[in-house]
């Protein structure tokens, strides 16, 4: 915690974190696109008066990430075709969770750290370390922020390759069907 900071608790019911994935390869016409989403931020935002020494400490438990919710593929636009089957979202969801990924029922969680906050064009750009299955990634995350009376929210998108985390993108039928490598993640989470 920075010194001088005044602590916000993020509000998981005003928060969500969507990570975008999508289908390639040969049959590619056969598989789906999906939005896998987390609903269950928690955590807290330590804001201080200089907000390049803002930090932050935010998990979401991986066994509640949801998958392909209508609401969230219908906003995610022309890519994310309306209705799913049950069970390719079944499916999708078992192999998220299963030890080749997530690894759910291993490390049931996913930690967010901020290390470091710089300035940049449009807001700021954070350094965060994403903690999962026992392993630590570094990464740069654009971040725009907004105050409102007593809560701050911070709201992003950016590209992200599963292969930076250390995840093999899922692939079957020796490779012509394929979850591309590159995700795109939008966040938005309040903390008051």
């Amino acid at each position: 915690m920075p010194a001088g900071s005044r602590e916000f608790k993020v509000i998981a019911e005003e928060s969500l974190l969507q990570i975008l994935v999508y289908r390639g390869g040969a049959m590619a016409r056969m598989g789906h696109n999906h939005v896998i989403a987390s609903h269950r931020l928690s955590g807290s935002v330590f804001l201080t008066e200089d907000p390049l020494a803002t930090r932050f400490d935010i998990s979401f438990p991986v066994n509640e990430l949801t998958v392909d919710e209508p609401a969230l593929r219908e906003a995610a636009g022309a890519d994310f075709a309306p209705a799913v089957p049950q069970s390719a979202r079944d499916g999708t969801r078992t192999n998220l969770l299963s030890p080749a990924l997530l690894d759910g029922s291993n490390y049931p969680a996913i930690q967010l750290r901020a290390t470091d906050i710089k300035a940049a064009d449009s807001g700021f750009d954070a350094g965060v370390e994403v903690t999962f299955k026992g392993a630590t990634h570094a990464l740069r995350v654009p971040v725009q922020l907004e105050r409102r009376d007593d809560a701050i929210i911070a709201r992003g998108e950016f590209p992200l390759r599963q292969s930076e985390l250390g995840l093999k993108p899922f692939s079957v039928a020796m490779g012509t069907l394929v979850v591309l490598d590159e995700m795109h993640i939008r966040f938005e989470v309040t903390a008051r």
